[in-house]
């Protein structure tokens, strides 16, 4: 029993030294790093898609929690390896800042904390917190990529119950005609927020409820499946009332429906799904103590550990602060270019258009017209250099804004290099845009390769000054006048180096 005190004691006050350094860096971390940490939160609170994100904390919480007893067995140790968690982190975090990826940004917060945890508490209390640390993961808002693919997908569900209820359906893009009314399979309406936040749900089951990784990983699959065919259905629903009574009601309806009720009927029903497989007791001990109590090598002491942590984080953000005095010199004043055989116009007031750059050092947009009438419309967007609310390929900036009331309808083939959407505005009025970027010296219509262009350009030097251009046209000859007016412009790297080329 004495031996039992005397050990226990000294394990009591190392975690309580180890816990108040740990508290110590991760709020010096959090307020370093404060911009990342807001911009998240901004997103939990704000975004239905990533609103499930508010509960990862206190559900990190309480796995640690229920793991007490287990790692008050455990003895804290600071373990220097733990600082390669820390610096792959910091530099992911320099790799976000750089190309304009808060994606990046925010998982490279996330891993600093969780490297700051393993090298203060050490190798063993890491693997006894294995799975709460892995699931930190589901803090950084992602999976907004899937909202593209995931409306084909509804579309795909949603077209053929439809023609099986006899209700006359075609689709164009993400628009379907169906009987009366036309209908947009949004990247709201994609169940893109239902199968992210299913994800999250799953892994948590998976990890609780199975012993098996066979059934974790079946148990998985139903989680992503079944939000998925569970959305269409809800779409066609949608539809389908609004044929028989009116839009206005099916949609009423359904925006009644469309959230946390929709989410947790889907819940209720993975879990009735996964309930009689369940392998795992409730009280089973997350981890067996016994195992994880070999002597540790690669110790440190603990105020050592801090300022390495500390000192690790800190270079990363001096390295960001350095890149971020890299600017382009503009010229104090751009025009919108001469075209031959196309003269300036009035803007179109059938249907209003303009793409959206709220950081654009220079911004330029006019309409042109030729001697047969046709129209197009150009815009120019011109940045000395690249940060957090001053990029090219941002999400609600470019050819379409967030709430704009114009729709995309599909994507369809370039032009000279860069990319091209088909959209439609209330009237029905369609427009064809046809977009080009010019960063770290290269010209393209990839958003990928732009952050990539502009990583390069920023980490390594060069050209800071990004350009995006847009020329549209309305119609049905939308195409043949991009063209004509593209052939009459002239190359488009040539544009872009020109208006951005100190004078």
């Amino acid at each position: 029993m004495t031996i039992a005190l005397a050990v226990a004691r000294p394990t009591a006050a190392a975690w309580r030294q180890a816990l108040v350094a740990l508290a110590l860096v991760a709020a010096a971390l959090l307020i370093a790093f404060h911009r990342d940490l807001a911009a998240m939160a901004h997103i939990w609170w704000t975004s239905t898609t990533f609103g499930h994100c508010l509960f990862i904390a206190p559900v990190l919480t309480w796995l640690v929690w229920i793991r007490r007893r287990e790692l008050a067995r455990l003895r804290p140790e600071a373990w220097w390896p733990g600082i390669a968690i820390v610096a792959a982190g910091g530099f992911g975090w320099l790799v976000g800042d750089a190309a304009g990826v808060a994606f990046a940004r925010q998982l490279g917060l996330v891993m600093m904390l969780q490297g700051a945890v393993v090298t203060l508490l050490g190798a063993n209390v890491a693997r006894g917190l294995m799975f709460p640390l892995c699931y930190a993961v589901f803090l950084v808002p992602f999976g907004d990529m899937l909202e593209p693919p995931l409306q084909q997908v509804t579309v795909a569900i949603v077209l053929p119950l439809l023609h099986l209820a006899g209700v006359p359906a075609a689709v164009d893009g993400v628009l379907i005609h169906a009987g009366r009314y036309y209908f947009e399979v949004a990247e709201a309406c994609s169940g893109a927020k239902f199968v992210i936040a299913m994800l999250a749900y799953g892994v948590l089951v998976a990890n609780l409820c199975f012993a098996s990784w066979r059934r974790r990983l079946l148990f998985m699959l139903v989680c992503l499946v079944v939000p998925v065919l569970a959305n269409g259905v809800r779409a066609f629903g949608t539809i389908y009332a609004a044929h028989l009574t009116s839009v206005e009601r099916a949609t009423g309806f359904d925006h009644i429906v469309y959230g946390w009720l929709f989410f947790g009927l889907i819940m209720v029903l993975v879990m009735a799904i996964g309930w009689r497989w369940f392998d795992r007791a409730p009280d089973a001990p997350a981890f067996d103590p016994a195992t994880l109590s070999t002597p540790l090598k690669h110790r440190i002491a603990l105020a050592p550990a801090v300022a390495l942590v500390l000192l690790t984080a800190g270079l990363f953000a001096g390295w960001s602060a350095a890149i971020a005095a890299r600017t382009a010199i503009l010229p104090a004043q751009i025009d919108l270019p001469a075209v031959p055989s196309w003269q300036r116009a009035p803007l179109s007031t059938r249907a209003p258009w303009q793409p959206y750059y709220p950081g654009a050092d220079h911004y330029l947009f006019g309409r042109y017209t030729d001697r047969n009438g046709a129209a197009a419309d150009l815009a120019i967007a011109v940045f000395a250099s690249q940060r957090e609310g001053k990029k090219l390929a941002a999400f609600g900036t470019g050819a379409l804004r967030e709430g704009d009331v114009w729709v995309r309808v599909a994507d369809v083939p370039g032009f000279a290099g860069g990319r091209a959407m088909r959209m439609t505005a209330p009237g029905p009025v369609e427009r064809i845009v046809a977009t080009w970027y010019r960063a770290g010296g290269m010209v393209t219509g990839d958003d990928r390769i732009v952050k990539l262009a502009t990583l390069k350009a920023r980490m390594l030097g060069g050209d800071q000054a990004a350009v995006a251009i847009h020329i549209s046209a309305e119609g049905a000859a939308a195409r043949r006048t991009i063209e004509n007016f593209l052939g009459a412009l002239g190359p488009i790297d040539r544009l872009a180096h020109d208006v951005a080329a100190p004078r």
